[in-house]
């Protein structure tokens, strides 16, 4: 295995530990107002992912910052051509982040609210966007090599073109708009949704994990139902890569357990998370298998994709990109598994205290704002 192979592997297992982690935080935003009816019982939901929400999304930032480092073409292509996708995704998590850090910065529930409301727009619209753009590398995207004079090359030149020109999204930022794109983001919304609703059913006590627990059961079969559609529907049309079957089948396997273990009659809630969390992961695995051996398809000529050769940096850069994962991976992952330790008790109502934030209009100059 070829170190370009090898990071190809790492960053789909990035992307496998932030959709896991972060995936029921995301869920955990969607459910806000249909767990929580009361100021109290929404501070008790999001106190479920208060110690974890931040620690997750570094895995975000990690897989970025990985792809620019081991693939930077495959990085220049994808942000460009998808700037304004990935500048909302930007503009949504800021806005979650403000969600998340404010809210109990006044003490009074209008405020609270209004960031409750922020925090449930961009829960909802991070995933939808990440779902379109993870589907349009399973289909292909309008990419074509560009020379230097701006000038297309054909299809057959490409290999001799290629340290002069570079790969472009030419198709517009509507091309990345279709029906197997926008069911792509509807499916990892739903995803993510039913793996918040099976975490707050497993973190939460009293009428909040009640109503947890009431639609966990149909949020995990109706998103089994949509991501059985959508990758089929992906294997048949935009899939030569018969290993994909293998991580399809395990994905299938996993969101079924999972919607069993989440029917009442059958109701555990730690296998049902357990199983959806493996799902998700046995999803990422085929959507990196569907790309391979390209990171960016094309789907106006095979030859204008942009192969995971193309793509990789020097064997040096690689070289000591790996050696650093090596020495510094296994503190984050005891680093991850302490804290999910320390806050591993479930969130009840008795565990809500008073607001403490600042009184709205008492607020002294100098006050120490992160105090509240």
């Amino acid at each position: 295995m070829t170190l370009s192979i090898l990071w190809f592997i790492l960053i789909g297992v990035l992307w496998t530990v932030f959709l896991v982690l972060e995936g029921f935080d995301f869920g955990v935003g969607m459910l806000l107002h249909v767990v929580a009816k009361n100021d109290r019982e929404r501070t008790q939901t999001v106190r479920t992912i208060g110690p974890h929400w931040d620690g997750n999304e570094v895995w975000l930032l990690t897989a970025g910052g990985a792809t620019f480092a081991a693939f930077p073409e495959w990085y220049a292509t994808m942000f460009s051509g998808m700037y304004v996708a990935l500048f909302l995704v930007l503009v949504l998590l800021i806005l979650r982040i403000s969600a998340l850090e404010w809210r109990s910065k006044i003490a009074t529930e209008r405020w609270r609210a209004m960031w409750d409301r922020f925090h449930t727009l961009s829960a909802f619209g991070v995933p939808l966007l990440l779902g379109v753009a993870f589907a349009n590398l399973v289909q292909g995207m309008a990419i074509q090599v560009v020379g230097r004079d701006g000038a297309v090359v054909p299809a057959q030149g490409v290999q001799d073109s290629l340290a002069t020109s570079t790969h472009q999204l030419t198709g517009g930022f509507f091309s990345l708009l279709t029906p197997f794109t926008l069911l792509g983001g509807v499916v990892v919304l739903a995803i993510c949704l039913a793996h918040g609703a099976q975490f707050l059913a497993l973190k939460t006590e009293g009428v909040v994990r009640e109503r947890a627990n009431s639609i966990a059961a149909p949020l995990t079969a109706a998103a089994t139902v949509l991501a059985a559609v959508w990758v089929i529907w992906g294997q048949f049309a935009y899939v030569s890569n018969v290993l994909a079957w293998i991580p399809l089948v395990i994905a299938a396997l996993c969101l079924v357990g999972s919607a069993v273990f989440s029917q009442k009659v059958m109701r555990s809630e730690g296998k049902s998370f357990a199983l959806s969390a493996l799902g998700i992961a046995a999803a990422v695995a085929w959507i990196f298998s569907a790309m391979a051996p390209a990171v960016m398809k094309s789907s106006i000529d095979p030859a204008y994709s942009l192969t995971i050769d193309q793509a990789s940096a020097s064997q040096p850069t690689l070289t000591l990109m790996t050696g650093v994962a090596v020495c510094l991976l296994p503190f984050v992952l005891v680093y991850i598994i302490w804290s999910y330790w320390v806050f591993r008790h479930r969130v009840g109502p008795e565990d809500v205290e008073t607001n403490t934030g600042l009184v709205f209009g008492r607020i002294r100059l100098n006050e120490n704002f992160l105090a509240g």
